[in-house]
């Protein structure tokens, strides 16, 4: 109790730490999520700084700009200006200060037209650079729309998070409190289980002194009673029953049954082997010319077809020995006589094998003299033909050993502990071996019928039974590793002590002591079961004379009810045979009750044509044909009034009256048959009514269970491609997540290369403003002089 406690008490302080593991790791992603969202806000913010400094940048670069288009325009019009001035001179004749005038003119004129040629292609790149900023721009607010869209998106799922972090923290509390009140109620349920241990304790050491003196007691008495100790001589050690070790024969169970499982899935894939083998030996000349099938081959398939034969008795022998194997028995190389079938079934398939090796050798031989083999088919024939040689080999290793194996069965003795373990490792190790022979035959096969596939002539029913081939020996692969794995994993077991020996560890099991051992187990069971069978209590002789009496008296009243019982069943179902006599008879009154009631309104219908339609007849007879008051009657006065019509008109329609009611007495028993006829085939057709419904409702329901089945199937395809979907979604969104995280580092270099454009751009821009307000200056110069000069 104690034990159970504490490991109560340390399960819940696992669960309690790895709740808080838990409650950490929440907090930490809580807190990352608010980190990534503080700084997504930060750089939105610094986006947003650097978007108004590039738009205050522009504006100073477009009012620049207008500054220097008005100067160029005043620059122009004081060129024209001059040119004007410089025309009238020219008029008035030159002269050489004049002349120096107009070179220094010629001069400002061709530095001013270079001036504003740089000016254009300033605007050029001005404009250029104003029109690829403002697509970065709108590119910048998209990515800001999206990334604040993204924003939110994180946002709503930290606040998710939060939610449910703050419930799982709520939770977490509410289950530590009760957690906390869990671990006081089991501590002081362990304060108890200390005290009942103390309490055991002391028990036991009552009990350990008791049970000590027992011992020393019966020590005395063996050492005074006994004769002798018989475990002391092998001789007579070899007499005793040995123990039962059911641990064993579990064990010895299980591992045959899974053995069996095994030996089934390769008797399969042999059997299809060998099938498919003998189709192959049918089908494969290729070309029209050849002999459809050789004598030899068709021998060949002659023993192929009797591989049922040999293969089938592996598995049923091996059923036999797992059904040998039970709880009740004594499982060991000396008891198991079923091994010994197996064994024998495995020599008869060896020599099979044997029988039809030189067959296929030569078959794969004729594959190599045929027009269409080429030389890689060839060097794969051999390759197959050693394979079959050794796979032959193995199989006859492996006869080997089983034979070795079931000898004990069969004479005692005859191999010791040492021996058998050996074998059994051997076994083992040629299991493996058959397992890398069969896989490397189905490589070669494979091989084979891929050359094969090239050749033009092959027949689509070749190419089906390669492929049924190739699957057959992939089965048998797959089979004989599981079996070589599963004997290398137990061979501790085949290989170790059984633990059925005489008392003391010497000597060997004797398969006749075994059985001794398990008749006196069942004699020793069925004893026990008789000895504590419970006695019936005794009863007073005249308690016992009372209740004879009364026993007495209660057997004849059984035996009257009973009696009554019998006869009232046998009353009731004379009552059921009455009740439907008179269901029959009943309906057949009725019928009776229609035709006669039909008859009597046929009578007076022919009275009252008889008359000559007279009223004084109809009235004397009370009411009209058909009249209600005529069908209200009853039935006995019905009758009463048609016999009094048939008297009264019996001297004019004698006879009709005769003749009309024997017809009617005539056509009773016919209606009578017709009607238990109708009346039988009306419940031969609700029958069968029935039948046809309960048909078609298990057709209904065959139909549901087919079509649940299919969508069984379609849901588990549609569920496999959904998760195919989900992994390729995984996917993409790790894409995106990294095409996103390249982007926006590209972006980020992209403004950081358009901030210094733009810089450069603005000191461009303010070295041409100098030279436009030196030239401006000179030109201003230039004007003055021109007019002192005048």
């Amino acid at each position: 109790m104690a034990a159970d406690l504490q490991g109560k008490y340390t399960k819940l302080a696992l669960e309690y730490s790895k709740l808080r593991a838990q409650n950490q790791v929440l907090k930490k992603g809580v807190v990352d999520e608010q980190a990534s969202s503080t700084s997504l806000k930060d750089q939105v913010k610094q986006r947003e700084q650097s978007l108004r400094k590039v738009e205050q940048e522009m504006d100073s670069l477009t009012f620049r700009n207008q500054q220097l288009a008005k100067r160029v325009e005043l620059l122009q019009e004081e060129l024209a200006a001059s040119e004007a001035k410089g025309k009238k001179s020219k008029n008035k004749g030159d002269s050489p200060s004049q002349q120096g005038l107009q070179q220094t003119q010629s001069v400002f004129d061709e530095d001013l037209q270079k001036k504003i040629q740089e000016n254009e292609r300033l605007h050029i790149q001005f404009y250029e650079a104003d029109e690829q900023h403002r697509q970065q721009e709108s590119q910048l607010k998209g990515l800001l729309e999206e990334l604040e869209r993204d924003h939110e998106q994180h946002q709503a799922i930290v606040d998710g998070l939060t939610s449910k972090y703050m419930d799982t923290i709520e939770r977490l509390q509410s289950d530590k409190a009760r957690l906390e009140v869990k671990s006081q109620t089991l501590e002081r349920e362990a304060k108890e289980c200390r005290a009942r241990t103390e309490e055991c304790q002391q028990q036991l050491r009552k009990c350990q002194s008791e049970l000590s003196r027992q011992v020393k007691k019966s020590s005395i008495v063996i050492q005074e009673k006994v004769p002798f100790n018989d475990t002391k001589f092998s001789d007579y050690n070899s007499l005793n029953v040995p123990p039962h070790n059911r641990r064993h024969q579990l064990k010895a169970r299980d591992v045959a049954g899974q053995a069996l499982g095994f030996v089934q899935d390769i008797v399969a894939a042999l059997l299809n082997f060998h099938s498919y083998t003998e189709q192959r030996v049918h089908i494969y000349p290729l070309d029209s010319s050849i002999e459809p099938i050789s004598p030899l081959n068709q021998k060949f398939s002659q023993y192929l077809h009797e591989n049922a034969a040999y293969v089938r008795p592996l598995e049923e022998g091996l059923v036999q020995l797992h059904q040998s194997i039970t709880e009740n028995t004594v499982t060991v190389l000396e008891t198991v006589g079923k091994l010994k079938d197996f064994a024998d079934h495995f020599t008869s398939y060896t020599h099979f094998l044997q029988k039809i090796l030189p067959y296929q050798l030569k078959s794969l031989e004729e594959e190599c003299g045929t027009p269409l083999c080429t030389s890689s088919l060839t060097s794969k024939n051999q390759e197959l033909q050693s394979d079959m040689k050794r796979i032959t080999s193995l199989f006859d290793k492996l006869h080997s050993y089983i034979s070795l194996l079931a000898l004990p069965s069969v004479r005692q003795d005859s191999m010791p502990q040492s021996s058998s373990s050996a074998v059994f490792t051997q076994l083992a190790a040629c299991l493996h071996s058959l397992h890398d022979a069969v896989k490397e035959m189905s490589t070669h096969y494979s091989q084979k019928a891929s050359l094969e596939q090239e050749l033009s002539t092959i027949t689509q029913k070749l190419r089906t039974t390669n492929e049924c081939l190739l699957a057959s020996l992939g089965s048998l692969a797959s089979s004989t590793g599981k079996i070589a794995t599963f004997f290398s994993n137990n061979l501790d077991f085949f290989t170790s002590s059984t633990g059925y020996s005489p008392r003391g560890g010497a000597g060997a099991l004797n398969p006749l002591q075994a059985e001794s051992m398990l008749g006196n187990k069942k004699k020793a069971s069925d004893y026990m079961h008789a000895i504590r069978k419970p006695r019936p209590e005794s009863v007073p002789y005249r308690e016992a004379l009372l209740h004879r009496r009364v026993l007495t008296s209660s057997t004849e009243s059984r035996e009257g009810l009973t009696q009554q019982v019998v006869a009232s069943q046998e009353k009731i179902a004379r009552l059921e045979q009455e009740k439907e006599h008179w269901l029959l008879e009943a309906q057949l009154g009725r019928v009776r009750l229609e035709k006669e009631s039909q008859r009597i309104h046929d009578l007076e219908t022919q009275l009252s044509s008889a008359l000559g339609g007279g009223g004084s007849p109809a009235h004397s007879l009370g009411q009209a044909p058909g009249s209600p008051a005529l069908t209200s009657l009853e039935d006995g006065e019905v009758e009463e009034r048609g016999a009094g019509k048939e008297a009264m008109l019996s001297n004019s329609l004698v006879g009709m009256l005769t003749t009309t009611p024997t017809n009617e007495e005539v056509g009773d028993e016919e209606s009578r048959e017709q009607l238990i006829k109708t009346h039988y085939m009306a419940r031969v057709g609700e029958l069968t009514t029935q039948l046809q419904v309960s048909d078609s409702k298990a057709v209904n329901f065959h139909a549901e269970c087919r079509a649940l089945a299919k969508r069984l199937a379609i849901a588990e395809k549609s569920r496999e491609t959904l998760t195919e979907e989900v992994k390729l979604a995984n996917q993409n969104i790790t894409r995106l997540q990294d095409e996103l995280a390249t982007t926006k580092r590209s972006y980020k270099e992209q403004l950081s290369m358009m901030s210094d454009h733009l810089c450069s751009m603005n000191e461009t821009l303010s070295k041409q403003r100098e030279e436009i307000d030196t030239l401006k200056l000179g030109s201003k110069g230039n004007s003055k002089l021109l007019k002192k000069s005048r």
